[in-house]
């Protein structure tokens, strides 16, 4: 066999290791599939998919007239006969909820038990979909199975996959992206090797991003669904056609289907989105249906800005100063901004509250930005410095709340003076924080 192949033995083979033994076939590698159902394996070992999925039947059959194909209900002989182990058994719910590791661990201590039997390096990728903390449980149970270091004879990694029902093969040939985490360099580079047939970029990432991501995507998914159809229905009861409504919706790869708001914050504020999100609600409200996501999305925002609140005040300290009072960097819009809600609630606590924000000029406000800002901060301009250094002076705490450039520029050239400051991040002012290096740092979800 060339270098450039691997001997690969899947342990699973339902519908997750089933694709994996067709198209890493297709790739040119040697694929054993394991599985404890006798039925299973010999469906394989004849030519033949275990699951409905188009395309992969012919894999099956093709991987197997090239003889790279075969399956057992034998452990040992597949961890022997192998470089590579990727796990594809499935991780059901359990009574709780959370992912039922049973099957993952116990199919980890049958290659940690073959270990025992084998001198030769061999990687573990866990391809299912798991539980954050799974990676360390499976380096402990093949550890101790195998009675061999991690990393020295054996190393595991994860691999999640990215598989839809209906069109599996196409996803697995041509995925949104190929993850993989680990500590053993070795490994990493050993399952780069084993895509190398497949055009895409590799992301490797922490383990705890690796294990999380499948469940942050899937739920994400779920989300897209009942949204669209929340205002599926929304739009029949006003004779509105919502599959027009939700087809331009798509045609918008800027804002709406990009990654434009999708990093961890602040909450929303402004003149938009509070206004239309009501009026949405209120549109269902009005027929009397049930829009249970879109009245949510509020109370989620309410929550996030009673946790900024909790931040703060849980520090004990009265002196605040906040860096940025308008809803996003790069305005003067106050309309339902969370940083002036928090200014005002703090206020009416007596604490003692500056602010700097130099997009913000009290005499140049009009309209109702300006009958806004006079309802909720009467007395604004007590609260106003025009000096960053003057706001550091005064405040115990500084909290940024926008991302103004000047905001980072004046924190990396001053650490010194603010390194006795208590520094609440509301918006991740710095994308690397490790660049920061503030050891009184601390970010509202991060």
């Amino acid at each position: 066999m060339s270098n450039n192949y691997k001997r690969i033995s899947i342990f699973g083979l339902g519908y997750v290791g089933c694709i994996g033994v067709g198209c890493l076939s297709n790739l040119g590698h040697h694929v054993i599939g394991v599985d404890i159902n006798r039925i299973k394996v010999d469906l394989i070992n004849t030519g033949r998919a275990t699951i409905v999925e188009k395309g992969i039947d012919a894999l099956i059959q093709k991987g197997k007239d090239k003889r790279r194909i075969e399956a057992t209900t034998d452990s040992d002989y597949a961890v022997k006969n192998s470089d590579i182990s990727f796990i594809c058994v499935g991780t059901p719910n359990n009574k709780k909820g959370e992912l039922d590791l049973g099957h993952i661990l116990k199919v980890s201590e049958h290659i940690g038990k073959a270990l025992k039997k084998k001198d030769s390096f061999h990687v573990i990728a866990i391809r299912s979909t798991v539980m954050p903390g799974t990676y360390q449980k499976v380096v402990k149970r093949i550890r101790d199975a195998s009675g061999k270091k991690e990393g020295e004879k054996f190393s595991v990694i994860l691999n999640p996959e990215f598989l839809r029902e209906g069109s599996a093969v196409d996803d697995f040939m041509n995925p949104p992206f190929i993850v993989i985490a680990g500590a053993s360099k070795k490994s990493i580079k050993i399952i780069r090797e084993v895509y190398r047939g497949i055009n895409k970029d590799i992301t490797q990432v922490s383990v705890p991003t690796a294990e999380v991501i499948k469940l942050v995507n899937n739920s994400y998914h779920a989300l897209k669904i009942v949204f669209a159809n929340e205002v599926g229905r929304v739009c029949k009861r006003l004779g509105i056609d919502s599959y027009e409504v939700m087809e331009l919706f798509c045609k918008d790869m800027q804002l709406n289907i990009s990654p434009a708001y999708f990093k961890p914050g602040f909450a929303y504020g402004g003149s938009c989105l509070p206004k239309d999100l009501k009026a949405l609600s209120c549109l269902g409200s009005n027929k009397e249906m049930s829009l249970p996501v879109i009245k949510s999305i509020d109370a989620s925002n309410r929550k996030h800005i009673e946790l900024a609140k909790k931040l703060i005040l849980d520090k004990n300290k009265k002196k605040i100063g906040f860096m940025g009072l308008s809803f996003k960097s790069g305005t003067d819009d106050l309309r339902f901004s969370p940083a002036l809600e928090i200014v005002e609630f703090l206020l009416g606590k007596d604490y003692q509250v500056k602010v700097y924000d130099s997009n913000i000029n009290t005499s140049n406000l009009m309209g109702k930005n300006q009958e806004y800002l006079l309802k909720k901060l009467p007395h604004i301009a007590e609260v106003l410095t025009t000096s960053l250094n003057d706001l550091v002076e005064e405040s115990e705490i500084l909290v940024v709340a926008n991302k103004e450039k000047e905001f980072l520029k004046f924190i990396k050239k001053n650490k010194d003076k603010i390194s006795n400051k208590i520094i609440i991040d509301f918006v991740r002012i710095e994308k690397n924080i490790e660049n920061l290096k503030m050891k009184n740092y601390e970010g509202i979800c991060w």
